[in-house]
């Protein structure tokens, strides 16, 4: 039984960290493209719409921790590890969506300084 957890587990962080077509769009033509405030304004909302996707998977990551620390006996020797991972996935989507925003308010001043 500790075994099926643990292997649940396991195979649950891995299908959190696929990635299910990241960009949809070409986003170096895109961004390379862009000179109207339209331009600007869609491509910000494009990186605020990921930094949001992001936050959404490090607040998951950060339930998963939740769980695995309040339910360590059902991980056995493996819950140390479970718990770095987790600790570590977290950290990095919320790292992305700090960048994703980042990019997403420069594009909002590029929009104000670009022509109609």
């Amino acid at each position: 039984m500790k075994s099926f957890f643990a292997i649940l587990a396991v195979l649950g962080l891995l299908a959190s960290c696929a990635h299910v077509d990241p960009h949809p769009m070409d986003m170096s033509n895109a961004i390379r493209n862009a000179k109207t405030k339209a331009d600007h304004n869609a491509l910000a909302r494009h990186y605020e719409n990921a930094a949001k996707r992001m936050q959404e998977k490090a607040q998951a990551q950060k339930n998963r921790l939740t769980e695995y620390e309040a339910h360590s006996y059902y991980y056995g020797r493996v819950t140390e590890d479970l718990k770095e991972h987790t600790k570590a996935l977290a950290r990095l989507y919320e790292e992305a969506a700090d960048n994703n925003m980042s990019i997403a308010k420069s594009h909002r001043q590029m929009a104000e300084q670009a022509k109609e």
